[in-house]
């Protein structure tokens, strides 16, 4: 599957993915390295109507977030809603 580019806006992060403790400290690592060297790997979403519910890549989407990024890469999965 090729990674498209995906307006930030339009991921919707689950409670489960919110209530997990978010590493402050790593989300800053990663946003020097996509700096850097850009997004290595891209997030993972599931398509939700005309939103992208997040599966993973957390992390990834909230130093792309911290950056100002307005897009980023993911790969549309098929995944279970539970």
């Amino acid at each position: 599957m090729e990674p498209i580019d995906i307006w930030i806006d339009d991921i919707y992060v689950p409670a489960k993915h919110r209530q997990r403790t978010v590493d402050q400290k790593a989300i800053a690592e990663l946003a020097e390295s996509i700096l850097e060297v850009g997004l290595k790997a891209p997030i993972l979403v599931r398509p939700d109507g005309a939103r992208y519910v997040l599966v993973s890549g957390l992390h990834r989407l909230e130093a792309c977030k911290a950056l100002g990024e307005d897009t980023i890469s993911g790969i549309v999965v098929q995944a279970r809603k539970h």
